[in-house]
């Protein structure tokens, strides 16, 4: 599920090269240990997480790594990376279960931080989920507030409510009273300072009149130190149930934010790791642990698989080699929704292995021009590619813009997705050579 050696690239790395260092050798001493630490430590600090914290991680790391011996079976590296996991868990904490039920949600934060567009996000996040969700725009602060959340909203065509009065606390109180019939109203308050006294009164009276399930505070991840004291004063005012940590794909930090958490038992609901408006995660420990370490997220991989393949599929029939440019086409509409090809490949444990950015940028770029030239086919080919001879392949080539050679690697790329899905019955699935039969 998160994105996390794409949002945080340079802690990522640098935690499983510290791990590999120790793994590599095969057994574990005093000093390999204390020169993983050093790696580990230096990895934190340079993401802006809180110097108690990563000494208080480092000396747990380093007595677990020493004490306990590796269970029957288990190598060092698998010893090592499980230490560090418990323990990276253990600093994060448990993340926030938002319940997909009925509910009120308040939204807080600094100004600058996102939270505007987190509120449209978290909307769309439970309409996906199937429920109705409704806004309550009250920031009035912010010039051009309104008209940001009524656009976000109405293009997704979720409920709106807002008024251009500076009104806040009136805005709050007829806007529930206007949504009553949705499922989630979440309300959208103005960002301000910790230290803007009638800033915090105001939203402790929208607090009151609200009377919200959740408070979100919304965090941008590269708030650094002052994360802690920020999250604690708005703790101290309102009781924040969850934080939001935005714009994590925007910086190699993150850790300020990671460490307010710590700091104030706020637990993390949900991260965002890009522009687009789908680009909210649920937060999870685990899964965010795992993917940090290289060890991959197959379960938010199947989430996501599960919500973006919405057709039934006749996976029998492909299976036999009735795979026809149709079943492509579909498949690629669905990868997509998935989200960016480095998104979905590090969900895969692959044992931390790199692929560069710009393989990544040229396989997308064929996805995208094999959509382009199926466009340009007619029903007949699309469901029956054995048709497609030298005049039909120049045809096409017109239509859709692109050069004969381009038709004729799609046909090739066809060819190689059929036999490899023939290729899994009655066989053992494998990963490997699945990637490269699809010339991933």
């Amino acid at each position: 599920m998160y994105m996390i050696l794409m949002v945080l690239d340079k802690l990522g790395n640098s935690l499983q090269g510290a791990i590999k260092k120790i793994a590599g050798g095969g057994r574990i001493d005093k000093r390999a240990v204390d020169e993983m630490i050093k790696e580990i430590q230096r990895a934190l600090l340079q993401s802006d997480v809180n110097v108690k914290h990563v000494m208080d991680l480092s000396t747990r790391i380093r007595e677990r790594a020493l004490d306990e011996k590796p269970p029957a079976g288990m190598g060092a590296r698998e010893h090592v990376i499980r230490i560090v996991y418990d323990e990276l868990v253990r600093l994060i904490g448990v993340g926030t279960p938002l319940a997909l039920s009925k509910q009120t949600i308040m939204m807080v934060g600094l100004q600058g931080g996102g939270k505007t567009t987190t509120t449209a996000k978290l909307a769309r996040y439970f309409q996906r989920k199937g429920l109705k969700p409704a806004v309550i725009c009250a920031d009035t602060d912010r010039p051009g507030a309104y008209d940001q959340l009524k656009t976000l909203c109405g293009s997704l065509n979720i409920a709106f409510y807002g008024e251009r009065t500076d009104d806040p606390i009136g805005i709050v109180e007829r806007g529930l009273g206007e949504l009553k019939a949705y499922d989630v109203k979440i309300i959208d308050t103005a960002g301000r300072h910790s230290l803007e006294h009638d800033l915090i009164e105001q939203m402790e009276k929208i607090h009151a009149i609200s009377r919200p399930d959740q408070k979100l505070l919304v965090l941008d991840a590269a708030i650094g130190q002052q994360a802690r004291d920020q999250a604690r004063t708005f703790h101290d005012s309102i009781g924040v149930t969850g934080v939001i940590i935005t714009k994590l794909d925007g910086t190699a930090k993150g850790g300020g934010a990671l460490s307010a958490v710590s700091e104030t038992g706020a637990p993390i609901a949900f991260i965002g790791v890009g522009e687009s408006i789908e680009d909210l995660e649920k937060f999870e420990t685990d899964r965010f642990i795992s993917q940090l370490l290289g060890m991959g997220d197959i379960k938010t991989l199947i989430e996501r698989a599960e919500e973006a393949f919405t057709e039934e599929i006749d996976v029998e029939k492909m299976m036999q080699g009735r795979f026809t440019l149709k079943d492509m086409y579909q498949q690629l509409e669905a990868m997509h929704k998935m989200g960016p090809l480095k998104q979905v490949m590090q969900m895969l444990p692959i044992g931390g292995m790199k692929i560069p950015d710009d393989m990544y940028d040229e396989t997308s770029g064929k996805m995208g021009r094999y959509k382009i030239i199926m466009d340009s086919m007619t029903e007949a080919e699309m469901l029956d590619p054995k048709i497609v001879d030298g005049s039909r392949v120049k045809r096409i080539a017109r239509g859709s813009g692109t050069k004969i050679e381009d038709v004729r690697e799609l046909l090739k790329y066809h060819r190689m997705m059929q036999k490899a899905m023939k290729g899994l019955r009655g066989g053992r699935f494998n990963v490997q050579k699945m990637m490269k039969k699809l010339g991933v």
